[in-house]
């Protein structure tokens, strides 16, 4: 799991484009949109979606309360991909 946690905050550095952010900066558990976490907004997040359909093949809709509980943090998407991959 571990790893897929890395590979994750890899994949959210570079399609959000976060120049300054490391994967070590990324708690596994630290929120992805909230200004205590990474800050991400709603446009990061609809780029977010299309980047997972394209490289782990998971859709999520965009008003689907249990797409944002997905979208929380590395964990949460992390359990998603497990799952889906199962």
């Amino acid at each position: 799991m571990e790893n897929l946690h890395q590979e994750l905050k890899l994949f959210i550095i570079e399609t959000m484009n976060l120049e300054d952010i490391t994967p070590s900066d990324i708690g596994n558990d630290s929120l992805l949109f909230a200004e205590d976490g990474l800050g991400l907004d709603s446009i990061d997040a609809l780029e977010l979606v299309l980047a997972l359909k394209k490289k782990y093949g998971i859709v999520l809709e965009a008003n689907d309360e249990q797409a944002r509980q997905h979208l929380r943090s590395v964990a949460t998407l992390a359990a998603l991909i497990e799952a889906h991959q199962a």
